[in-house]
């Protein structure tokens, strides 16, 4: 073999050699120590980088955007919905698109952009059946009956099926991590904001064992990113 043409060989296969060590190293998403237990796998993830959210289905196309900040993107419900819930819920949903789950790690970035005051929350839906039929997450900023708890909608207005909460959830205006942990088999539910090692909220309860997962607020507005869902994949029955 020509001398040029062996040196040409030599550089692709140190360059291939190289690729392969840089592609073997590359950082992997982490998976949650809670995902892990429960067995299941990265199913669902938008960092909205896109500038689409043709992967969410809101109650109210027209009070949901993409919105630039600081440089990325961002998923805003800017605005109080044009939805009236069945019965007294949440007025501002969007639920990922076609993905049904029993046992799931929820994790989203979220960002409350109302003014202050006592109820000034944000949500996070799962179990959704349909829209009388759900749990939901209220992070309110302070707790009562009908805030800063974990909720069922069982085709009646909503009931707080807490069995540990705070006195509130400290909204500002910068950006927090929450999670929701479900274990369908157990009937448990966890919920955790900044802190992952330990729930800010805990219930008990089976009624729904499967469903839609997704995001808003109750009568607030707020951005959401960087979200991913660990879950068990399941077919609602027919």
């Amino acid at each position: 073999m020509p001398r040029s043409r062996w040196s040409l060989v030599c550089l692709l296969t140190a360059a291939f050699a190289a690729a392969s060590v840089v592609a073997a190293d590359a950082p992997r998403a982490k998976v949650p120590a809670a995902a892990a237990k429960l067995g299941v796998d990265l199913i669902f993830t938008d960092d909205f980088e896109s500038g689409q959210a043709d992967r969410w289905e809101p109650t109210d196309a027209q009070a949901w955007k993409i919105l630039e900040l600081d440089g990325k993107h961002v998923y805003s419900q800017f605005q109080e919905s044009d939805f009236k819930p069945p019965v007294r819920s949440p007025f501002n949903r969007s639920l990922i698109k076609d993905l049904n789950v029993g046992s799931f790690v929820f994790d989203v970035k979220l960002q409350s952009t109302h003014p202050d005051y006592g109820h000034r929350d944000m949500c996070l839906f799962f179990g959704y059946q349909d829209d009388s039929h759900l749990y939901y997450v209220h992070l309110g900023k302070k707790m009562d009956p009908h805030a800063n708890n974990i909720f069922i909608v069982n085709g009646d207005p909503r009931k707080s099926i807490s069995t540990k909460t705070t006195d509130g959830t400290n909204w500002d205006d910068e950006w927090h991590e929450a999670r929701v942990v479900r274990d369908a088999k157990e009937g448990t539910i966890a919920v955790y904001f900044d802190d992952m090692d330990e729930p800010v909220m805990t219930a008990k309860d089976s009624t729904f064992t499967w469903g839609r997962v997704g995001v808003g607020t109750f009568d607030d507005t707020g951005n959401f990113d960087n979200v991913q869902l660990f879950g068990e994949v399941v077919e609602p029955p027919k």
